[in-house]
């Protein structure tokens, strides 16, 4: 193995790779929301449809989003895999850390994002069995427009935001993934090396209105679908 092997496979490796897909996710995930907010629009679910065939029918987009699906299970389990590994290095001096100020509470943030981890995890597995792999299995109804036939991935979405379990579920993953954005992103930028008192301030704060404008925009979704408040 190869000194850029041995490095991928490092501590420091693995959280280099964490911080690179995490922040190739927080550019996903505004354009992410730019195309579910389509989903308000009093228009019968076409802009959203046409949206869907377009993000999962173009050549570019789809070879992206292939990528982008990879990049979201590498950073999960990659996630989980570090917690662990921290966890089980702090199991021999647990008494210890007790000790020294400040370590205990690293020690409670990092157990907590293992387990926002682990709920982030399960939440993406099944909104992608939910949507996209419906979608990709061909077992949504099709629907027309200006003579173009496509799924029907508006009607699937608009039936599970009638249920107020889902609701409530997508919700609650909403808040889990805020939570993680609001440490995530600015730990990204630091583990990359772009740690600075001038500029770090900033980057702190944007993360955090970051983290809130995008959790709120994905949660209010099926919040205003259960309402059936549409623009």
């Amino acid at each position: 193995m190869g000194w850029f092997g041995k490095f991928l496979t490092s501590s420091i490796g693995q959280k280099v790779i964490m911080s690179l897909t995490g922040l190739f996710l927080i550019i996903f995930l505004v354009v992410h929301l730019i195309g579910n907010l389509q989903l308000l629009l009093d228009d019968g679910g076409q802009s959203f449809n046409v949206y869907a065939k377009f993000m999962t029918g173009n050549p570019v987009i789809k070879t992206v989003s292939y990528s982008l699906y990879a990049f979201i299970i590498i950073h999960a389990v990659q996630g989980l895999v570090l917690w662990s590994k921290n966890r089980t290095a702090r199991g021999s001096e647990k008494y210890a850390v007790h000790k020294v100020r400040g370590t205990t509470t690293n020690a409670k943030l990092a157990s907590r994002m293992g387990w926002i981890g682990t709920i982030i995890l399960v939440f993406i597995l099944i909104h992608m069995y939910q949507f996209w792999l419906q979608m990709k299995l061909g077992a949504l109804p099709m629907v027309e427009y200006d003579g173009e036939s496509m799924s029907d991935l508006y009607g699937i979405v608009s039936e599970t935001y009638q249920n107020i379990g889902f609701v409530i579920f997508y919700v609650v993953c909403m808040y889990v993934v805020g939570a993680h954005l609001w440490h995530g992103f600015q730990s990204a930028f630091q583990t990359l090396g772009i740690n600075h008192k001038k500029y770090s301030p900033f980057i702190q704060g944007i993360g955090k209105v970051y983290s809130v404008v995008v959790a709120l925009g994905f949660a209010i979704i099926p919040i205003f679908f259960y309402l059936g408040i549409k623009f």
